[in-house]
């Protein structure tokens, strides 16, 4: 009896630690969350203001009462916003998509296809991410003068279709497939295109639409390069489209008529990663597993 209550007493105490644990953690994560989401609340919130409400806080209010959607109208009138978020989702939607065959293709070729070197290319190719970004932005930014293809949408493309990180992540997860399927579609006569469409596709599909998500964030945030390439506002993307905003649409005292075409602008991004924020993270878990 006396064991049974000591045993009793021993499971009372791990059940007490393990939900004051809990309730630390849950306590800290909830601190987290408000020091993450205060920057969005604190920029809606500027962006529902009026500009002279503004102004004559001395002391930035947590609240308002009269908010007002006059700040969106002027983001949109001030400058082409509307004309950004069109050349924006050109750019994004085709280096997408070329950027993904380009990626899938390359990511098979090295994870599945026998060729001479293929290991000394891979190691070549995975050592193209450790050259700057800085330098890579100057022999773009030349290669596509010479080509006369600033200001154009090609020139604004070409540069963004592939990704080293991309096509090793990609590759890894192909890696994961086992090899039978592979020798069972050749002693069926299946073609490397038809195997890689029918069977490795479909298996991988939670990375390839985790790296289609984040290539459209990463297009969808683009800003050094559109900044360098295009000085045609025909062109402008909606980050640099921010800058033209500040500087030739409403100037820089008004915060709050700036606060709400960032707003605008981050909806689309928001949105996406909330319908599939499951999936990002379940393509980048299956693709950073081994066996």
């Amino acid at each position: 009896m006396g064991k049974f209550m000591d045993f009793e007493k021993i499971e009372r105490r791990a059940r007490t630690g393990a939900r004051v644990r809990n309730t630390i953690v849950y306590a800290l994560l909830a601190l987290w969350a408000l020091v993450v989401l205060f920057p969005f609340y604190w920029m809606i919130l500027t962006s529902l203001k009026s500009y002279s409400a503004y102004n004559a806080e001395y002391i930035p209010q947590l609240f308002t009462l009269s908010p007002t959607l006059q700040n969106y109208m002027e983001a949109f009138t001030a400058v082409p916003l509307a004309q950004y978020f069109i050349n924006t989702l050109i750019f994004t939607i085709i280096t997408t998509a070329v950027m993904m065959v380009v990626t899938v293709l390359a990511a098979y070729a090295f994870a599945r296809l026998d060729f001479p070197g293929r290991n000394i290319a891979f190691v070549i190719f995975l050592s193209l991410m450790m050259i700057p970004n800085e330098l890579v932005i100057i022999t773009n930014f030349v290669t596509i003068t010479n080509l006369d293809l600033r200001n154009t949408f090609l020139g604004l493309i070409l540069p963004s279709v592939t990704s080293v990180f991309y096509i090793y992540l990609l590759k890894e997860n192909f890696a994961q497939v086992p090899d039978e399927l592979y020798y069972a579609a050749k002693v069926d006569a299946t073609s490397d295109m038809k195997y890689l469409w029918k069977v490795m596709i479909p298996i991988c599909r939670p990375t390839i639409v985790t790296i289609a998500i984040l290539k459209v964030i990463e297009c969808w945030n683009s800003y050094v390069w559109p900044r360098l390439i295009t000085d045609d506002q025909s062109y402008f993307l909606v980050s640099n489209g921010i800058q033209e905003i500040r500087e030739n649409g409403f100037g820089r005292e008004n915060v709050p008529a700036m606060m709400a075409a960032v707003v605008a602008i981050s909806i689309p991004l928001i949105v996406l990663f909330l319908i599939f924020h499951k999936k990002i993270m379940a393509g980048v878990a299956r693709g950073g597993t081994k066996g």
